[in-house]
């Protein structure tokens, strides 16, 4: 036989070898051996929408319809003091009109507040789709509403500006019959599962190819109900996304903050300190609400100094940051979500090397000085900090042994030239900050710490 023949039957061999030694059983055993593909840890910030027909009341939240269904006052007394007797909750559909919603400028957005991928709300828990399911008839935004497919003119739009899209999708409805059915049979019975929610996922992942698969609503039923390995399995083996998407760990009671890609435990997730496992802190700029409230306070937005500070947090401890805003009925991204992720696109262009492709460091927040986080990339160290020193001078001391070598450098980003620094009894290392007003940066600053 001869010899380069030989060599194509040996290649032929080892990938085949190799496929069928990464194919993914229906095990969560199995299914967490898969590697997080490198883009979401590099990408550390992402947006959030919550956009559905509950954007219509825009009152409370975004659970209007159930809150409303189990009497809890405040939301009936909305509809009985501006809704005729009789009103439903489906009537609101044909109010969310979207005739605003422009996905080129939002994308633009998106693009300009730093973030590196978009999570749309495809379904909420009151199940009205974003785009014309076939599980979804005349419940969807191109039968009702909008009278468009909300999910295929984002997604275009997004990739446009190179930001990977995602997905977010409720496992449970609240009042779906099929759903309410296997509820009340104790969920021995799984036609809600088999008939709407399987084939409704596979339709998204063939259709629109997500780069993350966001689940919610899994509380309520175990992830044997839900058929959750099974389907991950074919989304790793088989899907057209197998190799890119990364989905998270809402897959059924007991399962969060176990099993998944990341992790995301609970909503507004924030341990403050490093995690084993890639995580992922889901909150709301709205500090209240997912979606829009037009009763909203000014003091219940975040402002830019707090969305920083969350961010440092998070990302030195191994997180990325998924900021929600939720846009209105008629499509528009309120000026008050435009500010702050305008401002926040503004600060990583000054400072985003300390936070994308970035790794946690040995120390997470500094032992000496409060409100100092710690990053690291390739040969540097970088410290976040979020408040301006008093006398413009900054004591450190987890850098302390960092800086035993007096050719170690520091700077700001932003700002040409090294600071003057000394090590003070090689316990702490006091830095000398320059004239804040000759700072490009606001709200917090990043030194970089370059050693030899």
């Amino acid at each position: 036989m001869p010899s380069n023949l030989v060599l194509l039957l040996f290649c032929v061999f080892v990938r085949l070898s190799f496929t069928e030694s990464t194919k993914y059983l229906p095990t969560w055993d199995s299914l967490d051996t898969r590697p997080l593909p490198k883009w979401y840890d590099e990408a550390k910030i992402g947006i959030f929408l919550h956009w559905g027909v509950f954007s219509v009341p825009s009152f409370g939240s975004e659970w209007f319809w159930q809150d409303w269904k189990v009497n809890s006052s405040s939301y009936v007394d909305y509809v009985e003091d501006n809704y005729p007797p009789g009103f439903t909750y489906q009537e609101f559909a044909k109010d969310f009109t979207a005739e605003f919603f422009n996905a080129s400028e939002w994308a633009e957005i998106f693009k300009e507040s730093g973030a590196k991928y978009v999570v749309l709300t495809s379904k909420h828990h009151e199940g009205f789709t974003l785009w014309p399911s076939r599980y979804s008839y005349s419940w969807n935004a191109k039968d009702i509403g909008p009278r468009r497919d909300i999910i295929d003119e984002l997604s275009i739009a997004v990739r446009k500006e190179n930001l990977e899209f995602g997905l977010y999708h409720s496992l449970y409805e609240w009042f779906n019959p099929m759903y309410l059915s296997d509820k009340r049979n104790k969920f021995h019975t799984q036609e809600f599962v088999s008939k709407k929610i399987l084939p409704e996922m596979r339709e998204l992942l063939l259709n629109y190819e997500p780069s993350i698969l966001w689940s919610d609503g899994d509380w309520e039923a175990s992830d044997t109900y839900w058929k959750s390995t099974e389907f991950l399995a074919w989304v790793y083996n088989d899907s057209p996304v197998k190799d890119h998407i990364v989905v998270n760990d809402r897959w059924g009671i007991d399962i969060p903050c176990k099993h998944g890609d990341f992790f995301t435990c609970s909503d507004r997730y924030n341990p403050g300190t490093l995690q084993k496992k890639k995580w992922e802190n889901a909150m709301t700029i709205d500090k209240v609400s997912w979606g829009f409230r037009r009763n909203a306070k000014l003091s219940d937005y975040f402002t830019t100094h707090e969305l920083l500070v969350t961010l440092a947090g998070t990302v030195s401890c191994g997180g990325n940051l998924l900021m929600n805003i939720g846009p209105t009925k008629d499509g528009i991204i309120a000026p008050i979500f435009q500010d702050r992720l305008r401002d926040l696109g503004k600060w990583l262009k000054i400072n985003g090397e300390a936070i994308y492709k970035s790794t946690p460091w040995t120390h997470q927040n500094d032992t000496l000085t409060p409100g100092v986080w710690y990053t690291a990339r390739e040969n540097a160290i970088y410290a976040i900090v979020l408040f301006w020193p008093e006398d413009n001078v900054l004591k450190l001391e987890s850098v302390a042994q960092l800086c035993a070598s007096n050719e170690t450098s520091i700077r700001v980003l932003g700002n040409e030239g090294k600071l003057k620094w000394s090590l003070i009894d090689d316990e702490y290392v006091q830095i000398k900050f320059p004239d804040k007003a000759k700072t490009l940066s606001e709200n917090a600053w990043v030194l970089k710490f370059v050693g030899t």
